[in-house]
């Protein structure tokens, strides 16, 4: 699997940004086929980081009421990745 189909985009909310300024963990949306080496592989290439360890996360979609009835939202897959001291991944660099 290619790298970039690995890693789908970074997870930036209230709850991940404060356990980045705490303990230097990140959370991507990730393939759901991907499995924690590849991930691991992925941060370590696109981003230059030294990582410590990786935890995923099958996210179940929710059924939402529509006009045409009862939808649901696809699953999805999310990855914890904490870094090693002095490592620094920065999504928002001028």
């Amino acid at each position: 699997m290619n790298i970039y189909d690995v890693i789908k985009k970074p997870l930036i909310t209230e709850k991940t940004t404060v356990e980045k300024d705490e303990r230097n963990v990140i959370a991507f949306v990730v393939n759901r086929a991907a499995n924690k080496i590849e991930i691991k592989a992925a941060v370590k290439q696109l981003f230059n980081a030294e990582v410590a360890s990786v935890n995923t996360v099958n996210v179940a979609g929710k059924t939402k009421r529509t006009a045409k009835g009862i939808g649901k939202r696809s699953n999805w897959k999310k990855a914890y990745v904490t870094l090693k001291e002095g490592s620094n991944v920065d999504f928002f660099e001028a």
